[in-house]
């Protein structure tokens, strides 16, 4: 079976996709959907490679395919023991060579209609390399605003009301700034790559797409150059709102960090290289004595808004602004109805 695009994964006409890579190799990464059925483990895998590097390449595929039959049979009886003679398996492992081979080979004997994705895994990397490098399919407009501004949920309400977008942060799973770490971490750079070509392929390329503005970088995660260079050259609406709206909101919105305040005060101990000693020092009895709304304004003036306000003139966009007077809960639907209308002007 021969895989052409992102899109077309979620319309394959198969039971069960199965990657019978080691689990560290499914946990970078795997085409979506797919369950772990590994025929060689991880420290197994490191055994035949060695083997096959200081012994000799007969020994190895010996010794692998014996590994393989061991752990095709116990995947028989614990995994697949209640597929019927129906079921219609795809399998892959790196390159749709020996592994997925090897069980596939197993399955169709048992009677199973088993194929194999061509070129394995290999395949679907090189197809979300591609679908992220390519330029965008449809128009973009990038929601921009200091910290603080509700971008984010901005964005969730204007996709609620039919707006095409992608949150690019939660793919990430990071804010984007310092304090951005959420609960669970970031999975591998391949995986965000996957789920965000998956997003760019369910595009309509007719209408436009929303995207957060961000830096080349959320959290630990790289974007793609594709996405990335839309973001520097679509045109922009600016979200601007009173320092003590942004505050008010950004207490309520990192409100994991505030219930941490260990954590809170070792994120402030990072910004030492950035600021002076006594700023650092206020900063942290301000969090000690939970005065939280104050301390993400100070944040804001002597740290974000100085930077976001020398990044700006050190470029041009081509930019609406639309002003919010309130970030309250109840203010942000009509906020991302105006943002909305301003994107499609």
């Amino acid at each position: 079976m021969q895989l052409t695009s992102v899109a077309q994964v979620g319309d394959l006409d198969f039971d069960t996709i199965i990657d019978v890579r080691s689990p560290s190799e499914f946990a970078e990464d795997h085409i979506p959907g797919a369950i772990n059925l590994p025929v060689l483990d991880d420290d197994q895998r490191a055994r035949v490679g060695t083997i096959y590097k200081q012994v000799s390449s007969f020994d190895a595929r010996k010794i692998g395919a014996a590994l393989v039959a061991e752990n095709a049979a116990r995947h028989l009886r614990d995994a697949l023991a209640d597929k019927d003679g129906g079921w219609r398996p795809l399998v892959y492992c790196w390159r749709g060579g020996q592994r997925s081979g090897s069980f596939t080979t197993i399955l169709r004997q048992v009677g199973w209609r088993a194929e194999l994705v061509e070129g394995g895994y290999k395949t679907w990397r090189r197809l979300v390399v591609e679908a992220c490098a390519a330029p965008m399919p449809c128009p973009v407009v990038v929601l921009d605003g200091n910290t603080g501004s509700a971008k984010t949920d901005i964005l969730k309400s204007a996709a609620a009301q039919g707006a095409q977008m992608i949150d690019l942060e939660g793919l990430a799973n990071h804010r984007g700034s310092l304090f951005g770490a959420r609960e669970g971490g970031q999975s591998s750079q391949k995986d965000f790559e996957s789920r965000l070509a998956r997003a760019i392929g369910a595009l309509d390329p007719g209408r436009v797409v929303l995207l957060e503005a961000e830096s080349s970088k959320i959290g630990d995660l790289q974007l793609p150059k594709g996405i990335w260079a839309a973001i520097c050259s679509a045109p922009r609406i600016r979200i601007t709102a009173p320092l003590a709206e942004r505050a008010g909101y950004l207490a309520r919105a990192y409100g994991d960090i505030i219930a941490d305040t260990a954590r809170l005060s070792a994120v402030i101990d990072k910004l030492r290289p950035f600021q002076p000693a006594e700023r650092i020092e206020r900063w942290q009895a301000q969090a000690a004595a939970g005065e939280f709304a104050a301390l993400a304004g100070a944040l804001m003036a002597d740290h974000y808004d100085p930077r976001y306000e020398k990044h700006r003139a050190r470029q041009s966009f081509d930019e609406q602004v639309v002003h919010a007077p309130s970030l309250a809960a109840e203010a942000i639907p009509a906020l991302a109805a105006q943002v909305i209308a301003a994107a499609l002007s």
